[in-house]
């Protein structure tokens, strides 16, 4: 394919900041262009000045490709002449650093007394009465493997991003963060883990105290000093990170801090999924401001309300171009019925793959 004219990023007149809060999550189905989006407001975000980091929370990871550079697991500058910063979280890297980013026995010897290796409770021959199968792992729900405190807990990828975000929301390198989450199964997840991680902090806590309580009792009953038995080890941690979790779904909630912007297609089964994932949001109190409906088939000077040297569709010779613009219309008229109220965006199909900063910047301009 011959390369398309497109006119020069600064003639373009596109944004040189965004109009964004301080957190900003694309989500949506997998395939819609979140990651395109993430980049293109980051990169707009960046130019004005402002410190900005963009994270990719999805396993498969496209942001090098769309930024056109390599993307650490860690966040790193990306960009020398404008304050870019980006990171694509390595979800597996992250479990294997803890998925709740604590220290190995920050439990306060809990881990090990409910089923850690060689715990009293767990592992081979354990008072629980768990024998080891023949694969050697133990068939208790709780303290088996898969249960809640042995091997890694359901929803550990997802954990471990939102470790690493919580990190993030309190960095004070970065004005303003912008995620690529993972597609919609595994954004909500997500969003659920600062309850879900929050009640079971709370249960482990009850459970560290009334074990230490126990302790300490027996350790008196066999002549040993009960008071050398501290029911505060361990706790502060937990206790420390249920304010992190509680702090981070505040900023969640938080419509002046957060706006959660939906990505969908003009197709009608991915208009059904946005709505889904909009009534699912509202459950969760997480504020949509903007739904983002890409790949139009629209010329983009119209998309831009303005003359840009861009392809576009040609609806009038092209049938197939004709007939597809009617299904989108007809998929668009029902997204700006059914998401009143919200700031509803299109950005248009490009004949290129987007990727760098030319057609970002155009991207940019259609968010702005």
């Amino acid at each position: 394919m011959s390369d398309i004219d497109v006119e020069a990023v600064e003639e373009i007149d596109t944004p040189a900041g965004v109009d964004a809060p301080d957190y900003v999550l694309y989500g949506g189905k997998g395939g819609v262009g979140k990651t395109t989006c993430a980049a293109a407001t980051g990169l707009a975000s960046a130019r004005d000045g402002t410190a900005t980091l963009v994270v990719s929370t999805d396993p498969a990871h496209s942001l090098s490709d769309t930024l056109e550079t390599e993307i650490p697991a860690e966040p790193a500058r990306v960009r020398e002449d404008v304050p870019l910063f980006a990171a694509e979280i390595d979800p597996e890297a992250a479990v294997g650093e803890g998925p709740l980013g604590m220290e190995e026995d920050a439990l306060g010897g809990l881990g090990g007394l409910l089923g850690g290796d060689g715990g009293p409770m767990g592992g081979a021959g354990g008072p629980t009465g768990s024998a080891p199968n023949a694969a050697g792992d133990t068939d208790d729900p709780v303290l088996g493997e898969d249960g809640l405190l042995g091997g890694s807990m359901p929803g550990a990828d997802e954990a471990a991003a939102m470790r690493l975000l919580l990190d993030y929301v309190d960095d004070d390198r970065f004005d303003r963060v912008v995620v690529d989450t993972a597609p919609t199964g595994h954004t909500l997840r997500l969003l659920e883990l600062p309850e879900t991680m929050d009640s079971m902090v709370g249960r482990i806590l009850q459970l560290r105290e009334r074990f230490s309580g126990m302790l300490g009792n027996l350790s008196g009953m066999f002549g040993g000093d009960a008071d050398d038995v501290d029911p505060e080890e361990g706790i502060e941690d937990l206790r420390e990170l249920s304010d992190r979790i509680e702090h981070l779904r505040s900023i969640l909630r938080d419509p002046a801090k957060t706006d959660f912007r939906v990505v969908m297609v003009p197709e009608e089964l991915s208009v059904v999924e946005s709505e889904r994932l909009l009534g699912q949001l509202r459950e969760f109190d997480i504020p949509v401001g903007t739904v983002v409906v890409n790949r139009v088939m629209q010329d983009p000077s119209e998309v831009l309300d303005r003359e840009v040297d861009i392809a576009g569709p040609n609806h009038d010779d092209c049938e197939f171009c004709a007939r597809r613009w009617q299904v989108q219309q007809d998929a668009l008229a029902r997204a700006q019925d059914l998401f009143r109220g919200h700031d509803v965006r299109r950005v248009p199909l490009f004949a290129e793959e987007v990727h760098g900063e030319r057609l970002l910047s155009v991207v940019a301009a259609c968010l702005d």
